[in-house]
């Protein structure tokens, strides 16, 4: 993996009685801390007041003892870990938002990128807003907030603002009295819910957070449907299902999400294995060992050793007290982190054939570095193998790739980049054959193919909201 950056994490909990819900929600976020590393946060709901914590850092640095404890109990609070896709690393970009209007209060988690966003928020900065972060978040909270004003409830407001925001959104939404989910008629990022024991109800980008809070998983929530929980029990709205097509992001199976989890009713575990098969079937290589880059390319590779019948072995040790190298936001600092995450079993590799497997290929650096160490380990051939198609377009959804300039895909060959790397060979996985890691072809694969399910961004840049935008 060299490098790519993902968006973030969202979890909810909605209770029949008080309870201390900070406490769950924070195991909640534990799980999807994978998601994002650079901040989070948790908004708790007590009888219409909202009380919030967040702050730049890993959930376990940012909520201690004492964080936890300021936190009132409630009957309603909402979660969030992030990666800074749209917006700078600053604590005002931390999620959950939360927003004091004379229609009441709100907290708002997001996943995902909106396209529309720079268009959004020109027209509401021109129209007398003023943002106090530069993230697409707040754009959303505008908004919502706006037609709350001319909605008779916080859930019609909420279906009023899908009719404007357009690209990748789950959401989860506190107000005094409602916990709303939503997810966008795409479907790009993932959202579930579950409950408890208790009664309570649970919300989550990924359904490893339910289980890891006990929650008894119920079912994905289907694109561009909006779940309303409150004290009248259980409410949903479908009117905004099927007006286009399911467009999951497939780099939530390949990479972002947990092995654990199920989404949309496919195993990430088992649709990484039949990555694997299908590089095993398309891009053979003769070899004595099969090893996966940690965390998620050793399911892949332990598919493409099933499929060739070549044995698998652990070749890489991964440094678990460091996070994933797409966290720093500096190649400088991505460069540091590589050189101390992972360390080649010598014992595995000398003298042998190896076939090596990662997700993914963004500029090559991460796996020049991997191949460098199997060579100092003894490695006598390494071919590299790669459970994704190369990486030739940006994406706006939500996965951090603004820039075509800075994927080595789409400037060179896989035998130059073979080369640069220092590999045998490389091969990648077809794109063709995308469909067929979750059986179905109702997945986005715009990076890989440049097909994208809406309209391209007026303006791109991660960074975009941290410049002024001209008068004129």
């Amino acid at each position: 993996m060299s490098s790519l950056h993902e968006e973030c994490g969202v979890i909810g909990l909605w209770s029949p009685v008080r309870a201390a819900l900070a406490d769950t929600v924070y195991y909640g976020l534990y799980a999807l801390q994978h998601r994002g590393q650079e901040g989070c946060g948790i908004a708790v709901c007590d009888d219409g007041v909202i009380t919030a914590h967040k702050d730049v850092g890993l959930v376990g640095e940012v909520f201690d003892h004492a964080a936890l404890s300021q936190l009132p109990e409630g009957n309603m609070a909402v979660g969030h870990v992030r990666y800074s896709t749209t917006g700078g690393n600053e604590r005002r970009n931390c999620q959950p938002i939360v927003v004091n209007h004379m229609k009441g209060r709100m907290a708002l988690a997001h996943n995902g990128n909106l396209s529309n966003a720079y268009a959004l928020r020109r027209d509401l900065e021109l129209s007398g807003a003023i943002f106090h972060t530069t993230s697409d978040t707040e754009t959303i909270a505008y908004i919502i907030t706006k037609k709350r004003l001319v909605t008779p409830s916080i859930e019609q407001a909420v279906l009023a603002a899908m009719d404007i925001i357009e690209g990748a959104y789950s959401l989860v939404v506190m107000s005094p009295s409602k916990l709303i989910a939503v997810r966008d008629p795409h479907g790009f990022r993932p959202l579930c819910f579950g409950k408890l024991p208790d009664g309570a109800y649970a919300v989550a980008s990924e359904s490893c957070a339910l289980t890891a809070i006990g929650a008894e998983f119920v079912r994905d929530i289907e694109p561009g449907e909006m779940i309303v929980f409150s004290s009248d029990g259980i409410k949903n709205d479908t009117s905004h299902c099927g007006k286009t097509d399911r467009s999951i992001c497939i780099f939530e199976y390949i990479y972002f999400a947990r092995p654990d989890s199920v989404i949309d009713g496919v195993s990430v575990h088992k649709a990484r294995l039949r990555a694997g098969e299908i590089l095993a079937m398309s891009r053979p290589a003769d070899a004595d060992i099969v090893i996966g880059v940690p965390d998620s390319g050793l399911d892949a590779a332990l598919g493409f050793s099933r499929a060739s019948g070549i044995p698998y072995g652990i070749g890489l040790i991964k440094n678990k007290y460091i996070a994933r190298t797409f966290i720093s936001p500096t190649q400088s600092g991505r460069a540091d982190k590589v050189r101390i995450k992972l360390s080649a079993v010598s014992e595995t590799v000398r003298g042998k054939r190896v076939i090596l497997v990662d997700d993914s290929i963004v500029r090559g650096t991460t796996g020049g570095r991997i191949v460098s160490l199997l060579r100092e380990a003894g490695a006598k051939e390494i071919h590299f193998r790669v459970s994704a198609p190369p990486f030739e377009h940006p994406c706006y959804y939500g996965t951090d790739i603004d820039s075509e300039e800075n994927l080595i895909a789409s400037r060179h060959t896989p035998q130059e980049i073979a080369a640069q790397m220092g590999a045998d060979s490389l091969g990648f996985l077809p794109v063709e054959r995308l469909g067929e890691l979750i059986g179905s072809s109702g997945c986005c694969k715009a990076c890989f193919n440049g097909s994208y399910p809406t309209a391209r961004p007026e303006n791109a840049f991660k960074d975009k909201y941290e410049m002024k935008i001209n008068d004129a």
